[in-house]
């Protein structure tokens, strides 16, 4: 009896002991899977960084450089120097040019003063041309009225020797038969001498205001061509009077060469836009340097991330904010502390399964893939501390990402 109750207290206890077991196994197994979808976790990550390709503006041959390969420098600092000189020649010649073209332009400014005061001279002789022939016209008229006075005088001394010496005729045979006294026929006659004497001088005043007429004439139509020829030069002074706009276009032009030779000129030195580490550096002093073309690369360490790629599974639980931590293999006693910036939201699809995606209609393979494997999406962790300068781009990381929101918030 007492075997019988000892064997089955033993199987009692063996019962409890494996329902414990099975228990603490689901609670353990619980536990995990709930850490890990709370806390999801990968080691399929990388250390990365932004990074720039270091390429001249200028050609020429490097004369100094100032950096050797995986070396530390900040920003501001020289790296690498092309030949200056032609570039240092250009920016002579452009400022020359400029200085020449404001000679050009005083000169010029000068001369068009000139033109411009020969207009002014032309335009005065205009006037003095239009009152000279005022002038003659009014000459001519002055002129014309002296010839009608004339003309008058000669008709009125013309009807009085006529009337003069028709008396005379009168009285002549009167004298004979002593109707009239030899002093009346003197006086007669006299008056015809003194009618004839003024009858030829207002014809030779008549012939000395025609004169005088053609003379004003003259002078009329030789200051209607003194007009005309002012006139002419006017036009002819007016057409040399130029304008400065042409040249003084040309300054912004010269202004424009000559900041694009100091742009060259001061790219001859290339230095570190920010704090880097030099890499790829696989050239010497006297290389050759084409503009445009990469001679290193700086990798920028004010900023590091890890890209860690999560399966589509654990994105649902990722979210920009959260806090993480960081192992870097190289260092896996290093814990360092970082916050999710992004989550990606695409990659390459999977030619396996939705085929190549072409011109004309998708090629899709006739395969069946019995296992299916869930996508990852890379996401990226801003890291907070640790030291930025001893960080490799490419080191192999592990990242946990706690579930709950933490207080590191995206400075993006």
């Amino acid at each position: 009896m007492l075997s019988d109750l000892s064997s089955n207290a033993r199987r009692a206890i063996g019962r409890s002991i494996s329902i414990a077991a099975i228990a603490g196994a689901l609670i353990t197994g619980l536990i995990v899977v709930r850490q890990i979808i709370v806390n999801p976790r990968t080691d399929d990550a990388e250390v990365f960084a932004n990074f720039i390709g270091v390429a001249p503006l200028v050609n020429g041959p490097i004369t100094h450089l100032y950096v050797q390969d995986n070396q530390y420098v900040k920003q501001g600092q020289l790296m690498v120097e092309v030949d200056p000189r032609p570039y240092a020649y250009a920016l002579k010649l452009a400022r020359s040019e400029r200085s020449a073209l404001k000679g050009n332009i005083v000169d010029e400014g000068r001369r068009i003063a000139s033109a411009s005061s020969a207009v002014n001279v032309a335009e005065a002789g205009v006037e003095s041309a239009k009152a000279s022939l005022a002038h003659a016209i009014s000459s001519v008229q002055e002129a014309k009225a002296g010839v009608a006075n004339a003309k008058a005088q000669v008709l009125m001394n013309r009807a009085e020797l006529k009337y003069a010496s028709d008396n005379l005729h009168r009285i002549q045979p009167l004298l004979a038969k002593q109707f009239v006294t030899v002093d009346q026929v003197d006086q007669a006659q006299t008056l015809v001498a003194s009618r004839n004497q003024a009858y030829q001088a207002s014809l030779a005043q008549q012939a000395l205001a025609e004169a005088h007429l053609a003379s004003s004439l003259a002078l009329q139509q030789q200051a209607e061509a003194a007009l005309q020829q002012s006139r002419a030069q006017v036009k002819q002074a007016s057409h040399a009077v130029l304008t400065l706009e042409p040249l003084l276009a040309q300054r912004s032009g010269k202004t424009s060469a000559i900041q694009n030779a100091e742009y060259y000129l001061k790219n001859c030195s290339i230095t570190a836009p920010f704090d880097g580490r030099v890499t790829n550096l696989t050239i010497s002093k006297g290389e050759y340097a084409h503009a445009g073309q990469q001679i290193f690369t700086l990798i920028d360490t004010r900023t590091w991330w890890v890209l860690a790629n999560f399966r589509e599974t654990q994105l649902a639980h990722i979210r920009p904010g959260m806090k993480a931590d960081v192992y870097i293999m190289s260092r896996p006693d290093l814990r360092l502390h970082g916050v999710v910036d992004s989550v990606g939201f695409g990659v390459t699809p999977d030619a396996d399964i939705i085929g190549k995606l072409a011109k004309g209609l998708p090629d899709v393979q006739r395969t069946l893939n019995w296992v299916h494997l869930a996508s990852r999406f890379p996401v990226r962790i801003r890291i907070l501390d640790g030291p930025k300068q001893d960080f490799r781009l490419g080191e192999s990381a592990v990242v946990v990402v706690h579930g709950a929101l933490g207080n590191y918030k995206s400075t993006r």
